[in-house]
């Protein structure tokens, strides 16, 4: 019997993954941020900014943030080539579908179970990252493939087809995703009026008729009675909407509207605005009156930094709030981890979301920071803040990834980073553990806990027989210890409470040490395809 098989994209190398090490994150305080006056929105302070290669950092966050991340917006690299001007095409691709893949699995275990994923993305490798994302969240999870006009005018200098359209692709992580409701826009709204005074407010008329013939529906057939000029209206063409019961009602609740004159020829259905869902059902096509453009997105950049300082390919502030207000409501988490010059964070920052922003680039920097601080200080009346009527307050905390837990010595050795200090080391094996890091003031011993009866002890000295059957009995019966120690001189079995491992040779096999950049920079790419037996992993042969 041939075991079943499901539908999948392939590529050079898909089976390779990188085994990632779950870094700490460090808070660099003089570039954290917050506004003078903390008010109400100081519960806006609790956000991230993280300077660090992209995948790193979302494996930095898995334990903490795993499950509670409702919306995640991301921007990638479009693999247009021009990043990849000196390599195959098949690599090319390969190397752009691994790294997609690589970062949507940890996406993926952070959001939550009603969460939603937007992707970004133009023609060139739309429908490869459709197939991929289904594969990865499930075909029943895919939403729909949002159509963003881009561009608002084409040159007649152009040769060929124009392309003018970028898409969002937007999965569920589950069948628990509810979307919101539009905004209804004044357009909308100016669709109701009240010609007839009428006291239950604005509305509008409806068809009254089907779109289905009287042979097909003969039980919405009958014969209708204009009061105004006695003419009777009968079925000819199509049925009516309702049966007779239901019109008699509409009737009785003056409903039903022959005209400003009243002596219209079939009559309709006055529908009331204030009976109608308070929003607009959203929609896959989203022109750029309604969501912006690029040289919209283009202006923001100029407001924010000057014309010789502007970011490359910026999304406009009006795409972003529009994903936001159809995924989120305030106080939901959003995450984005290619922040580029930071329009999720600065878009979510105003719409009184939380946020993580993610950014390898020194445009971090350059541009990210001083646009937050912008929007902090109220400064930043560009983009949607006048919609919102954005007036200042919050703030952000930096990170930056730490270094990589081991290092090699002049030897050759793997020794524990001359960088860590003994919270580092705790904190960072308490990440590859599992275990929550939770430091004891009280108790020495208690650096992080996975249960209330589970914990976890890291020390870098060398423990004796003496000093671990004092832990034992600090410890007791009722309670477990996993100790990470550099050596020990006794038994590692016994202690019936405690589990003891040396460092660093209990997590040497773990994870890939000392790599620092999963990114696609240049450098980091393969010379040529690998060949049969040979591994690829973003450039590193091994």
């Amino acid at each position: 019997m041939t075991s079943k098989q499901k539908l999948e994209l392939t590529w050079i190398g898909k089976e390779n993954r990188p085994k990632l090490e779950p870094r700490i994150l460090l808070e660099d305080p003089t570039k954290s941020y917050h506004a003078r006056h903390r008010g109400a929105s100081a519960d806006l302070f609790d956000n991230r900014l993280i300077f660090g290669d992209n995948l790193l950092a979302l494996k930095a966050l898995e334990g903490e943030f795993s499950g509670k991340v409702k919306c995640v917006f991301i921007d990638p690299p479009y693999n247009t080539g021009s990043a990849f001007t000196h390599y195959d095409d098949g690599v090319e691709h390969s190397i752009w579908l691994s790294l997609m893949r690589d970062r949507l699995e940890i996406i993926r275990r952070l959001l939550s179970d009603d969460g939603s994923l937007w992707i970004t993305i133009d023609d060139n490798e739309a429908h490869y990252l459709k197939v991929l994302c289904d594969e990865m969240f499930g075909r029943a999870n895919y939403k729909t493939t949002v159509t963003w006009q881009r561009k608002y005018s084409v040159s007649n200098n152009f040769q060929g087809i124009a392309t003018i359209c970028d898409f969002v692709l937007v999965y569920s992580k589950s069948e628990k995703f509810q979307n919101n409701l539009l905004p209804r826009s004044e357009e909308s709204a100016a669709r109701y009026s009240n010609p007839d005074k009428d006291p239950r407010g604005p509305w509008k008329a409806v068809d009254y008729l089907n779109q289905v013939t009287p042979e097909k529906r003969r039980n919405l057939c009958y014969d209708i009675v204009n009061p105004n000029t006695g003419d009777v209206v009968k079925n000819t063409k199509k049925a009516w909407k309702y049966d007779p019961e239901t019109h008699s009602r509409h009737v009785d609740e003056n409903r039903i509207w022959w005209g400003r004159d009243g002596r219209n020829t079939v009559p309709a259905l006055k529908l009331f605005l204030s009976e109608v869902r308070d929003g607009m059902t959203p929609h896959n096509w989203w022109p750029h009156e309604e969501v912006g453009h690029t040289d919209e997105a283009k202006k923001e950049m100029i407001g924010l930094y000057g014309a010789r300082d502007v970011f490359d390919t910026p999304k406009p502030e009006r795409l972003l709030q529009r994903i936001l207000e159809i995924a989120t409501n305030p106080g939901d988490l959003v995450l984005d981890s290619f922040a580029g010059s930071g329009t999720t964070g600065a878009v979510a920052h105003k719409m009184g979301r939380r946020w993580i922003m993610v950014e390898l680039g020194e445009h971090c920097h350059t541009h990210i920071i001083p646009r937050l601080q912008k929007v902090i200080d109220g400064e930043d009346q560009a983009g949607i803040s006048k919609a919102v009527t954005w007036k200042g307050g919050g703030g952000f905390r930096y990170y930056r990834l730490a270094p990589s837990l081991l290092e090699k010595d002049k030897w050759g050795n793997w020794v524990i980073n001359h960088d860590y200090n003994a919270a580092m080391l705790a904190e960072a094996l308490c990440k590859l553990e599992g275990f929550t890091y939770a430091p004891s003031d009280a108790v020495y011993w208690q650096h992080g806990r996975s249960t209330e009866r589970d914990f976890v002890y890291v020390t870098t000295a060398s423990l004796t027989h003496e000093q671990l059957q004092q832990i034992s009995d600090e410890v007791g019966p009722d309670r477990s210890l996993l100790v990470l120690c550099t050596a020990f001189r006794a038994k590692a079995d016994a202690y019936p409470n405690l589990t003891v491992k040396k460092i660093p040779k209990q997590v040497l096999s773990r994870c890939e040490w000392g790599h620092d950049d999963y990114s696609l920079q240049v450098e980091n790419l393969p010379k040529e395809p690998p060949k049969p037996g040979q591994q690829m992993l973003f450039g590193e042969e091994g």
